[in-house]
């Protein structure tokens, strides 16, 4: 698929529903079915990536069924999944399979874990790695390291894992394993990621242990069927945010977003940049904070973004580099290593794709460093099938002297399916 943006022109206005959280949609999915009873499932992302959660879950034996207006799910328990016919297939979804692995480390049956050609670079060995600690049988290439993965599992024993990377699937796999294991199991990052796996377990009834940069779980908890409401995914509300920020005379409303502490490294740098953004109606929903944003256009200054803000906003970094191409002068990223491992290598694929609309920007082993103020034009570019990137360039498009044509523009419905719909919608079309 083929999208061409154009360039506005007059300006962004309007109220939006960001679409649900594709983290805590995940999750919410995955928990309940391995919960004891009913649970309902309010504001689901129905993106591609939540979708494969769901199908691999059905094929594990759970009743799942799409209602009006929430997810139902049969939960049968920590013991009631059922070794599947078929091979697991997480898509595109790299939530999907390493939170799948560590709840099937603790299973007493075999199953084969795949996922779509991006997956299958995708570094597997910071999760199965512990999961192998922890006595689960994994194989796959290069010994587990790359899908597809073979998980045979059974009794586990439970580790106390100093984790190399600042990583929400890391940790979220090993404490879901940990759930199967004898004894308390404990994950230490270098920073603290994102912490929704924390905050659902204890929607559904299980006790943690909880420090600035480590979580904990003892073996053998049961978890309760319950209702989960999904905010609306900041990470998505980002390309809007950036919108609004860079586009003349625009105002934007978006409404119910997560603010989740772990993920609002996108409203500090906004902050820091000098946009006109406004925090309102701060509430908490389902154990999860959220607020009402409102952005207007503003001039823009360049800020040095690193350290342990880099894991608050890895996923925004796309959307960041384009609001950085309009900001006063320089704009360095750095310390953000974890960018190579994406859907892409999108440190990469950012820098080479925005120079080619006339951005001034150069990679680093890191990250990236951007020139601003600068002008952008018209031309083809690539998404190399990553949303992310698809949704960065699109915004590109919106301050062009000409037309911004982004190929493979599909792979945004992973995680904003109304994306283009929105922006027509801002624009008045």
């Amino acid at each position: 698929m083929i999208n061409t943006v154009q360039p506005i022109k007059h300006t962004l206005k309007g109220s939006l529903r960001i679409p649900g959280d594709k983290s805590i949609s995940h999750r919410a999915v995955l928990f309940a079915s391995l919960a004891e009873g009913e649970s309902r499932i309010y504001g689901f992302l129905h993106g591609e990536d939540c979708l494969s959660t769901i199908s691999c879950m059905k094929d594990l034996g759970i009743d799942i069924q799409e209602k009006h207006d929430y997810i139902y799910v049969e939960g049968k328990g920590l013991h009631g999944l059922r070794e599947p016919e078929n091979v697991l297939d997480a898509g595109n979804s790299g939530t999907t399979i390493r939170l799948l692995s560590g709840i099937l480390a603790g299973q007493d049956f075999s199953s084969v874990l795949v996922g779509d050609a991006s997956i299958a670079k995708r570094p597997m060995g910071r999760v199965t790695g512990p999961l192998k600690m922890m006595n689960a049988k994994v194989d796959g290439r290069a010994y587990g390291s790359y899908t597809p993965l073979h998980i045979r599992g059974g009794s586990l024993k439970a580790i106390d894992y100093l984790s190399p990377v600042a990583s929400a699937q890391v940790k979220s796999s090993i404490l879901l394993a940990g759930l199967y294991a004898r004894g308390e199991t404990k994950v230490t990052e270098p920073f603290k990621s994102r912490d929704h796996t924390e905050r659902m377990l204890e929607t559904f009834g299980v006790s943690l242990g909880i420090t600035d940069r480590s979580a904990s779980v003892t073996g053998g908890q049961s978890l309760k069927g319950t209702e989960i409401h999904v905010p609306g995914d900041i990470s998505s509300a980002a390309f809007m945010l950036v919108a609004g920020a860079i586009v003349p005379g625009s105002e934007i409303i978006l409404e119910n977003v997560g603010m989740n502490p772990t993920r609002t490294g996108i409203i500090d740098v906004l902050e820091q940049m000098g946009a006109d953004l406004t925090v309102n109606n701060r509430r908490h929903l389902g154990g999860e904070p959220v607020a009402d944003l409102t952005i207007c256009y503003s001039s823009l200054s360049s800020v040095t973004i690193d350290g342990d803000l880099i894991p608050r906003l890895i996923d925004e970094i796309p959307a960041i580099a384009v609001l950085a191409t309009q900001a006063e002068g320089t704009t360095v990223i750095k310390n953000a290593e974890e960018l190579k491992v994406k859907e892409t290598n999108r440190i990469d694929t950012v820098v080479y794709q925005l120079k080619k609309l006339g951005a001034s920007i150069e990679p680093t082993e890191d990250g990236m460093i951007i020139h601003g103020k600068t002008g952008l034009h018209g031309e083809t570019v690539e998404s190399y099938g990553d949303h992310r990137i698809g949704m960065a360039m699109a915004l590109c498009g919106l301050i062009s002297s000409t037309p911004v044509t982004v190929k493979d523009t599909e792979a945004i419905a992973v995680s904003y399916p109304s994306f283009f719909n929105n922006l027509a919608y801002l624009s008045g079309e």
